[in-house]
């Protein structure tokens, strides 16, 4: 849709109708496939459009580019009005060097689960001291209550969740407290509830993904589609004032092109930047460790701002809780999470004992300043993709969960939070969904089963994704006891200490990481005149290194050249 007309591409139809609430438009064709109705498009109009394929007409279809769903997915696309009273013209940003993030799914993050509710929070996180948010995807989906990775029309805002004017309310509202806004969107593959699109092109093409068809990216009639996607980028990053994007799993895209799709969409960003100043910062979940992702394109590279590292995850959830199944195999040892820690990732081209191949290549760290690495000690995907959902926080003590977060928070890599584990939240965060079909309500019901019991897990474990009580039990509870307040006052802390302190060196080459092995499982991390110690055990340890202690969440006290620590202690030290 123009400013001026409906628009729509549709090369699979022979004709194409627009449907303005009961009446009937002729519409005309404009070159490369594309649909034009001479109708003026006012806010309010609801509107579809109707296709003639093998000389029958379809039913009224949302438009693929729609903004707005007021009666869901299956329902009339609506005109918005694009002008939005600002506030945040004083904004100037905030580049992905010396965020700390906080992951927040607007459903469950308040009670209200819309954008106006979680504004009512932007001061508490404000006070914690991150200073960027990023929001799970918002764009429709199947019913009331879903993760958000199931979403179809990708230019517009749930309208449970408060709809395009409610995400601007809380985009502006962010920025007025000094807190970034980070979008995670989602381009490998359409959700399976309400997906029109095929009707009208090929926006997928053969093969899958485990969540749904391929995006066609690089196949016959792809470069409209990949016009879709910077479309949509280049929406959220200048109309909606969003500082940067989270890419969910890249290594899904079929981005076989000379330039792949994610070059294209960092130069959405680049020239936006370049016309205001304001940085945009792409971060990509990638599985690949593959460095060319956040390499500059100078140097061959496609420039992303970041990367979601998993290896560190990994090594420290494994060395913490003990669990050591499936992918955990290859991180369980001190020395492999030292190595990470090093090198930023730990498969570089070596052998994955769980994908029974060598995997990734190294980082430059010459070149790769360590805050392009994001890192964390839970996310959704690692609390949710839990048969029960259940967090670290619960089945963690106190002093294992604000350790990890010491290591998380103390390292130079970005450090990102989950809501709730600053508080050491014990509601899960289970995996929901609800679609409108029954049939892929059941399918996902089965399929987590399937997945979970061929884990090891039993099925009474297994969370219902399908019901209401599952989304219910993963609401934030803000009704503090004594030990949540310890442990939000101890994340408070360090969130402090690490900025006071300049703790994030960008040069991974000065970091020192020492430990003791897996019989004396400390370790010791930190550049320049600071030294984490921590005790990565249940036994106390003596660490050959010592200093002035700076912060424990324990009370522990430094000696000159060594210090015992108790199960699961740490201490930040000055030399």
């Amino acid at each position: 849709m123009h400013m001026n007309s409906f628009s729509v591409w549709a090369p699979l139809a022979k004709d194409v109708r627009l449907r303005i609430g009961e009446q009937i438009h002729d519409m005309h064709t404009v070159g490369g496939n594309w649909w034009e109705a001479t109708v003026a498009p006012e806010p309010g109009m609801r509107y579809g459009y109707e296709l003639c394929v093998d000389d029958e007409w379809s039913t009224t279809y949302p438009d693929p580019r729609t903004r707005s769903q007021p009666d869901g997915i299956h329902g009339l696309s609506e005109v918005v009005a694009e002008d939005f009273d600002w506030s945040d013209h004083n904004w100037s940003g905030r580049s992905l060097a010396g965020m700390v993030l906080y992951e927040m799914h607007v459903g469950t993050f308040t009670a209200g689960g819309t954008f106006d509710s979680a504004i009512e929070q932007l001061d508490y996180l404000a006070d914690l001291g991150v200073n960027a948010v990023e929001v799970m995807p918002i764009q429709p989906f199947g019913g009331t209550r879903n993760w958000g990775y199931d979403s179809v029309d990708w230019y517009a805002v749930h309208e449970a969740y408060g709809g395009p004017e409610g995400f601007k309310r809380f985009v502006d509202a962010a920025h007025a407290r000094g807190l970034a806004v980070v979008l995670d969107v989602v381009y490998n593959h359409f959700g399976p509830d309400g997906n029109y699109l095929g009707a009208f092109g090929p926006y997928t093409t053969g093969g899958a993904t485990e969540w749904g068809d391929v995006v066609n990216f690089s196949g016959e009639n792809s470069d409209e589609v990949r016009d879709y996607a910077l479309g949509a980028v280049r929406q959220w990053l200048d109309e909606f004032h969003v500082d940067g994007l989270r890419l969910d799993a890249v290594h899904s895209f079929d981005d076989r092109r000379a330039f792949s799709i994610m070059e294209d969409f960092q130069t959405v960003a680049d020239e936006l930047t370049a016309t205001d100043g304001r940085p945009r910062s792409l971060i990509a979940e990638s599985d690949l460790n593959d460095p060319r992702l956040i390499t500059e394109k100078a140097a061959g590279g496609y420039g992303l701002a970041g990367q979601w590292v998993d290896d560190i995850h990994h090594g420290l959830h494994t060395l913490v809780s003990g669990e050591d199944h499936a992918y955990y195999s290859d991180y369980a040892s001190m020395e492999v999470f030292a190595e990470t820690l090093r090198k930023g990732w730990w498969f570089t081209g070596t052998y994955s004992s769980f994908r029974g191949r060598t995997h990734g290549r190294a980082l430059n760290l010459e070149r790769t300043p360590a805050w392009r690495l994001v890192t964390y000690t839970t996310t959704h995907d690692q609390t949710g993709n839990r048969a029960a959902g259940d967090r670290p926080s619960m089945n963690l003590s106190p002093e294992q969960q604000v350790l990890k977060a010491a290591v998380v928070l103390f390292s130079p890599f970005t450090p990102m939070l989950f809501m709730g584990e600053e508080y050491g939240a014990t509601t899960p965060f289970p995996f929901f969904v609800s679609h409108t079909n029954e049939e892929i309500m059941t399918g996902t019901r089965e399929g987590r089963k399937r997945e979970f019991s061929r884990a090891g897990w039993r099925e009474e474990d297994i969370a219902d994704p399908t019901t209401a009580e599952t989304f219910d039990s993963a609401k934030l509870l803000w009704d503090f006891t004594d030990e949540q307040l310890r442990i939000h006052e101890a994340y408070r802390r360090m969130i402090a200490l690490r900025t006071s302190l300049r703790l994030a060196n960008p040069d991974l080459r000065q970091l020192r990481v020492e430990h003791g092995g897996e019989e004396h499982r400390w370790l010791a991390m930190g550049s320049g005149e600071h030294l984490l110690l921590a005790n990565l055990s249940a036994d106390p340890q003596t660490v050959p290194f010592g200093g002035e202690a700076v912060y424990s969440f324990s009370d522990v006290t430094a000696g000159t050249d060594e210090t015992r620590l108790g199960p699961w202690e740490f201490v930040l030290v000055r030399r």
